[in-house]
């Protein structure tokens, strides 16, 4: 049956994390809040968790799943051919609301879905997520909501649609901000702009004055 910890009490959420933490090392799922919508996440190097984590969402393989990371210094073992370009928006918006889809280490054994040599990766600007990613490394995280369901806002949303396939969730009450990220495709001479999300192209061209948008 899964647990659930409300993370604005200091105790619950010292446990909560913990318990987290544990479920992520054993395969399992757990729910997270992000800066942006609730995560369901799994370890990103634990195939079959990645495989339960598509399958909690009625996902296929051909949407691979995004990985949050805890600090930008992890980016230098997960991502090969990072531009400078790259660089200038990850010390610009990081911790925050923006991905970036790069070309992955090709040593990596992960299985994230068809990804076709790229990842889509993130640092989210949220306490909790931080500690746990911090504390397990990187996470495959996506939207924590049944694919064709509007992405939850608060716990109880994400739980009435995951229910026990889900070990943990972390309560962190209503997240700050109700738009998804902005995706950067980084892996070109140019970046382009997949998705306009929380960062818009005018602010991402401050860093980047040669962001290309997808058409």
């Amino acid at each position: 049956m899964a647990r659930r910890y409300d993370c604005t009490d200091t105790t619950d959420r010292r446990t909560g994390l913990r318990e987290a933490a544990a479920a992520v090392r054993r395969g399992e799922l757990v729910v997270l809040p992000t800066d942006t919508v609730y995560g369901i996440g799994a370890d990103a190097f634990g195939p079959e968790a990645v495989a339960d984590l598509l399958e909690a969402k009625g996902r296929g393989r051909g949407m691979p799943s995004p990985v949050l990371v805890g600090s930008p210094n992890t980016l230098h073992g997960l991502v090969t051919d990072f531009s400078e370009a790259a660089w200038e928006l990850v010390d610009a918006f990081w911790p925050g609301a923006l991905t970036l889809v790069a070309r992955h280490q090709p040593s990596l054994t992960w299985d994230l879905g068809e990804t076709r040599g790229t990842v889509a990766v993130r640092m989210p600007l949220h306490p909790v997520a931080i500690e746990l990613l911090t504390e397990v490394g990187p996470m495959a995280v996506s939207s924590a909501n049944r694919t064709g369901h509007p992405a939850p806002q608060d716990c109880d949303a994400a739980q009435e649609m995951l229910g026990d396939s889900v070990a943990v969730y972390l309560d962190g009450g209503p997240t700050p901000d109700t738009v998804p990220s902005s995706i950067v495709d980084v892996t070109g001479r140019e970046p382009v702009l997949l998705r306009a999300g929380a960062i818009s192209a005018d602010e991402l061209r401050t860093v980047v004055p040669d962001l290309k948008e997808a058409s």
